[in-house]
């Protein structure tokens, strides 16, 4: 029995119950989304893991990427990088190894993590197809399949299926072309696999299976955005509206079977053509949680696109995205390393909150906090009220001031010390 099915018959569960308190909101209203499939939360019947809700009326989730690659395997620094992500309160973790021995890294990051981890199981079958065959072209449909249900036993609580790419995706990829190419790994070996063996997509011609697995275990299906744009130039094209007629039918087949979803998004986008692409997804995928990859706004920012994805990450979020993954300075460019992954969650967790301000989750009672504590010269308070209090206070040790209440930035000409000191204590008949 999935997590939608007892929402359906009326059953209030525990995560339910622990993301309603979560978020401030009623249980019935957690019940009726997950029901409906606007809210999903991502809970593998084989782990024990941090109720995580993620859809509209929630607030928006951050997830971070980890994993191994074939050039840098080392599995130690890939569980610091996990535990730096939590430290610094991402949402979810996605485990991507495409290096070393995959079983021993994923099983090694879920026995540390105590959020919902992710997974891309086409990565599997086609990296043990290429170490024993030579190429992912050789890789059989049964592999698939099996590295989807291995990692569901495993404990994996959402996965990535490339469920969307069918022969008709690929041809409105081939007749348009694309300035940037095709960028989603996991949709360049499935399309590859297509074409050379003049087969349709098998993730797509046995959807349904895949539903009986995701049931039996109740992991969270992230379709995945096979043809998102990796360049400005190629973002909200007919290749990419085309997948996304697909997901939506596909979503409506596993609502009927009880299988929740979110739906994967854009990865390069213009900051104007955000709002529009969340309506269209959300309009065609009947209001699933809307699963925002970046977005990246601009594709100049090498070395500092975790900055680009934050700018990209608020409007998302303010325009009605509800779940963003992060992108780190390293992004483009190499393997991120563990201050890279601080780096990309502290500032997407900060677009998150923007976005969230934007479209009502809160109304800026952080901030309130915050604006109190600077009026006071209260130091301690506004390093509590920061988003990352160490940080804050490590900056401001690292270059006292002479006057205790004040920072180095004014000094002795602080604005805020002025006016506490000659208008708030002045006497209101000056006035008159």
């Amino acid at each position: 029995m999935t997590q939608m099915d007892e929402a359906k018959k009326g059953v209030i569960t525990e995560e339910m119950k622990a993301v309603a308190a979560a978020e401030g909101v009623s249980e019935e209203f957690i019940r009726k989304s997950v029901a409906q499939g606007t809210i999903a939360i991502p809970s593998n019947v084989n782990r024990e893991v941090k109720a995580v809700g993620i859809g509209a009326g929630l607030r928006t989730k951050v997830n971070a990427t980890i994993g191994t690659s074939t050039d840098i395997c080392d599995f130690d620094m890939e569980e610091k990088k996990a535990k730096v992500a939590m430290k610094y309160q991402a949402d979810t973790l996605m485990e991507l190894s495409v290096g070393g021995d995959l079983d021993e890294i994923r099983r090694r990051i879920l026995k540390i993590s105590d959020i919902p981890v992710g997974s891309v199981p086409v990565y599997q079958a086609a990296i043990e197809t290429i170490r024993e065959k030579g190429a992912a072209i050789y890789m059989d449909e049964d592999a698939m399949f099996k590295a989807i249900e291995k990692q569901a036993k495993d404990g994996i609580d959402f996965m990535a299926i490339h469920c969307s790419v069918n022969r008709e995706t690929l041809k409105r990829l081939k007749r348009q072309g694309r300035e940037g190419g095709l960028v989603s790994r996991g949709g360049a070996l499935v399309s590859a696999w297509m074409v050379e063996n003049d087969l349709e997509n098998p993730l797509y011609k046995n959807f349904d299976y895949i539903l009986e697995i995701a049931k039996e275990y109740d992991f969270c299906m992230s379709m995945a955005n096979a043809m998102r744009a990796g360049a400005i130039a190629d973002s909200t094209d007919r290749a990419a509206v085309q997948e996304l007629i697909v997901l939506g039918e596909l979503i409506d087949r596993a609502r009927e079977a009880g299988v929740q979803t979110i739906v994967e998004g854009p990865g390069h986008i213009p900051l104007n053509e955000i709002p529009a692409n969340v309506v269209l997804q959300k309009k065609l995928c009947r209001g699933a949680p809307f699963y925002m990859l970046g977005p990246i706004v601009t594709d100049i920012g090498a070395g500092y696109d975790h900055i680009v994805s934050s700018i990209g990450a608020a409007a998302s979020a303010g325009a009605g995205a509800d779940f963003i993954c992060y992108v780190t300075p390293a992004e483009h460019l190499a393997l991120p390393d563990a201050k890279d992954v601080k780096e990309g969650v502290i500032a997407t967790r900060i677009g998150a909150y923007v976005g969230d301000m934007q479209k009502g989750i809160h109304n800026g009672e952080k901030d309130l906090v915050m604006a109190n504590a600077r009026k006071k010269l209260n130091w301690e308070a506004q390093f509590d009220s920061a988003m990352c209090p160490a940080e804050a206070r490590r900056i401001r040790d690292e270059r006292p001031p002479a006057e205790e209440d004040t920072c180095t930035m004014c000094g002795s000409y602080c604005a805020v010390k002025i006016v506490n000191e000659w208008l708030d204590e002045a006497d209101t008949d000056v006035f008159d």
